[in-house]
């Protein structure tokens, strides 16, 4: 049987009567694995003749992988998939020996599942599509959390799940992994709450199924789920498979008549207003709508601010940026100019509570324009099957630019507050990791007071800030981040997260050493959950407190050769270890400790804010604000 991958163009390719033959098409990614067998096959699937040794291969052309999973990995290299991450089970060897005999993909073999879901989360945010692959049952429930992670952060995740036999499954076999009861359609429906296309695969509909789950991952931007029992993975397709779509997505138009109406009211609105801002929500990144959102933008001439988990959608150094909007936690200028606006344009940011600030934003329904991924919104107006990206288009083809128009001036955290010797404090820690960032720079910032602290500095142009605001799952962001320095290894990747964070799966650093990944990981030691502290009634609750670590001692216990470690406890040695981190290109792991209860600008506001509603008394944090 013959596989060809990648294949674009027409190209001449010799086959022997009788041999085996490996034809390298002057492209190591252009390869043709020709299995010849003496009938007929090769020469009926190539359109030449039994004896011939000479055909002409076209695209157009039904391809036939030798194998169901063969089949899967095909689609998921053309997707632009080249890691798979996970880890190895009996039910799932079909999938894994298939990665590891592809010469397109590289098996990441993970500590568990669930840092392994992250990994393929962080890898799917900046490449576009993750994936993960688990045995049946106690492998898949492990992952989940992760899964579940990447459904509500829309991020589009393929999770491959090796599964007994149809003929295990046919007679209800009592078998491992299983709660002993013979049903074996559990895992897979607590799977399909968080994914967006689920499916069993067989010989018979793998051929459909795979390019239907695939397309829909795109389309939404969420997990799929694909079943592959062990036997079928190895089984022949039972049809030719079509070449892959080149379309991005599922096929999905706009209404165009509602369209028109829906640009048509928005424009009005814009007219109208004497003073107009869009917020930039994530998905625009997601639902891959970067350029389009930027050109609209910049036709329009309008400011625009971002929200917590929308940080860095667009560049941060725009002369339109306008800053970070969370209600009234983080700075009163932006929180003013936006809801005093007369039109709030709401490109898909979502109205959560950690993106209002705790519902501490005031917008306006009246007064506001919501674009999401098939819906405007336009006051109480509903303009239903009309796409974000035909939204865009018309928009900036159509609007006039913004005159007259002014916002609040972007400065970031500013310099550094703090004394060589003395303790480093967030008002030193959180401006030195802004003054560390460089262009191209892609950050993974764990969820809590990490995020917060981070969440007004400005990001360099091309530069990423990635969390995960809405999920919020501690102990995400080193092996997110570390999924990401997979993705694109030609930009720097700095993680950073807290101790307590950090204790839910560090050992993915080793992961990442292996295989010769090197990020920068800064590690704030603040004895124990700082924002548990912030959010419960006593800081001082022993369930606050975790083991203390070694944590400057980690890489070296994980097999990190070569990585740069060490522990800071003053801004001098702080500012000492960041700028030797901007000269290495080994791994690095910057612990820093700080003080138990100090805490950044936000912190002390959400506290603070907190507090009042149960009627307590508030206390000043001890940061220099």
């Amino acid at each position: 049987m013959i596989v060809l991958p990648r294949l674009t163009t027409d190209c001449t390719i010799f086959v022997g009567p009788s041999v085996s033959r490996m034809v390298d098409l002057a492209s190591a990614q252009h390869k043709i694995c020709a299995h010849y067998r003496p009938k007929s096959f090769v020469s009926d699937l190539l359109g030449c003749t039994r004896n011939a040794r000479r055909c002409v291969y076209k695209p157009s052309m039904a391809i036939a992988p030798r194998t169901v999973v063969e089949h899967v990995l095909d689609r998921l290299a053309q997707t632009g998939a080249e890691h798979v991450f996970g880890v190895p089970g009996d039910y799932s060897f079909p999938i894994t020996d298939a990665v590891c005999r592809d010469a397109r993909l590289q098996w990441v073999g993970c500590s568990n599942e669930l840092n392994a879901a992250y990994m393929a989360d962080g890898y799917a945010r900046v490449r576009g599509i993750g994936v993960l692959t688990t045995t049946f049952g106690v492998g898949e429930l492990s992952a989940l959390n992760g899964i579940a992670g990447a459904c509500a952060e829309r991020v589009p995740v393929v999770h491959l799940v090796g599964m007994p036999s149809v003929a295990a499954q046919a007679r209800r076999a009592v078998i491992h992994h299983t709660l002993g009861d013979g049903d074996f359609s559990a895992w897979a429906a607590m799977s399909e709450r968080v994914s967006c296309a689920t499916s069993i695969l067989t010989v018979q509909n793998a051929a459909s199924e795979v390019d239907r789950c695939l397309a829909a991952a795109r389309t939404y931007s969420r997990p799929v789920y694909l079943g592959i029992p062990a036997d079928v993975a190895e089984m022949p397709l039972s049809a030719l498979a079509p070449p892959m779509s080149t379309q991005p997505s599922v096929k999905e138009s706009s209404d165009k008549e509602t369209l028109h109406a829906a640009v048509d009211a928005i424009l009005e609105r814009i007219a109208s207003a004497r003073s107009s801002c869009v917020l930039v929500g994530a998905i625009v990144v997601r639902l891959g709508l970067r350029a389009e959102t930027m050109q609209f933008v910049d036709r329009s001439g309008l400011p625009f601010a971002s929200m917590w988990m929308d940080k860095s959608t667009l560049d941060e150094t725009h002369a339109q940026f306008c800053g970070m909007y969370s209600g009234a936690l983080i700075n009163d200028e932006v929180r003013d100019f936006v809801e005093g606006c007369d039109l709030v344009i709401n490109l898909g940011a979502l109205l959560s509570d950690i993106n209002t600030g705790i519902y501490t934003a005031r917008l306006d329904r009246m007064r506001s324009v919501t674009i999401s991924r098939s819906t405007v919104s336009v006051g109480a107006a509903v303009y239903r099957d009309v796409h974000m990206r035909d939204v865009l288009r018309e928009l900036t083809a159509r609007c006039t630019r913004c005159s007259g128009c002014s916002w609040p001036t972007v400065h970031g955290l500013g310099a550094p507050v703090g004394s060589g010797d003395g303790p480093i404090l967030a008002g030193y820690l959180f401006p030195a990791i802004e003054s560390f960032l460089r262009e191209g720079d892609q950050m993974f910032a764990e969820t809590g007071t990490i995020s917060m602290g981070l969440l007004a500095a400005r990001m360099p142009k091309g530069a990423d800030f990635i969390n995960q605001a809405l999920w919020g799952s501690v102990g995400w962001a080193v092996s997110a981040g570390i999924g990401g320095a997979f993705a694109d290894p030609t930009r720097r990747t700095i993680i950073v997260t807290g101790e307590g964070a950090l204790q839910f799966g560090p050992q993915e650093m080793g992961t990442a050493a292996r295989l010769g990944i090197a990020p920068i990981i800064i590690v704030v030691n603040n004895a124990g959950y700082l924002t548990e502290r912030i959010l419960c009634t006593d800081p001082d609750m022993e369930y606050n407190d975790v083991q203390p670590w070694k944590y400057d001692a980690l890489p070296n216990a994980f097999g990190c050769e070569g990585w740069r470690s060490t522990r800071v406890q003053t801004c001098g040695q702080l500012r000492t270890a960041l700028l030797e981190a901007s000269s290495e290109q080994c791994g690095t792991l910057i612990e820093v400790v700080a003080p138990r209860d100090d805490m950044p600008v936000v912190g002390s506001s959400i506290r603070a804010f907190l507090q009042s509603l149960r009627g307590e008394s508030t206390t000043a944090s001890s940061e220099v604000k």
